[in-house]
């Protein structure tokens, strides 16, 4: 009997140390521009093996999105954005601290692999058989305000607009062009090297659009500082530029 009683005893303590490992568990919540959805994944299942105690939450959407949140006063801990121009502005509303420019990144003109359409430059987006181009909703996706930004340094955007079909994320802009829905889009360049449903046909020319960096930061709110910042930390670290350059950005 005595033997029992003490099993049931040892199994009480287990399961309350158990209980506590996971009390002691700190969950922070990172918002994301949507193009850092497969780097960041990998970074931080490789962070969280190493930090067993931190739990990683990610909030990924349009830069233009997220900034809204964060100054809604959703919980974020730590913000990554694709837009310098969105970061500034909630450095300018005290919301978050001035902090690094993560990696940079290019913009792409895509069709699908399947596409016959005669594409081949941007100018080319004129022709008839280019019936839709989908970009990123230029007010809120910063890879869609750089695509606006080199379509009318091309000299294109008057001559296209009506055919331009705009889209949440730049995912979105991969789905319309990878199921034909839309004859080309435009979008990172890492974006389109993770689908295998999409060809690269030109490369903007870097002086078409504004330089496009990922600044990050804790948000001020923050209610887990410590960890934000190390999290921070780790992902601009040497551990994982690896993983950031075969995914095909450009660490800062």
């Amino acid at each position: 009997m005595k033997k029992h009683v003490y099993a049931l005893i040892l199994l009480i303590v287990l399961l309350s140390g158990c209980s506590n490992q996971t009390q002691q568990q700190t969950v922070i919540t990172v918002s994301a521009a949507s193009s850092l959805i497969d780097v960041l994944q990998d970074v931080a299942a490789q962070f969280q093996a190493e930090h067993p105690t931190i739990s990683i939450q990610f909030n990924f959407g349009a830069s233009g999105s997220l900034k809204e949140q964060i100054e809604q006063g959703a919980p974020v801990d730590l913000f990554l954005s694709a837009s310098s121009e969105k970061y500034e502005e909630l450095v300018n509303e005290q919301l978050i601290d001035r902090s690094v420019n993560l990696a940079s990144n290019e913009i792409v003109l895509i069709t699908s692999v399947k596409s016959t359409v005669n594409l081949h430059e941007f100018s080319d987006l004129v022709h008839d058989d280019i019936e839709k181009i989908a970009i990123g909703t230029p007010t809120v996706v910063p890879a869609g305000t750089y695509g606006k930004q080199a379509l009318h340094d091309y000299g294109v955007w008057t001559s296209i607009e009506n055919k331009i079909v705009y889209a949440k994320d730049v995912r979105q802009v991969l789905t319309y062009v990878e199921t034909n829905n839309a004859q080309a889009g435009i979008v990172y360049k890492t974006d389109a090297l993770s689908s295998d449903k999409v060809r690269i046909v030109n490369t903007a020319r870097k002086s078409s659009h504004d330089a496009i960096f990922y600044p990050a930061g804790v948000v001020n709110s923050t209610k887990a500082p410590e960890e934000a910042s190390l999290f921070l930390q780790y992902i601009q670290s040497e551990d994982v530029q690896h993983i950031w350059e075969q995914y095909g950005f450009q660490m800062e």
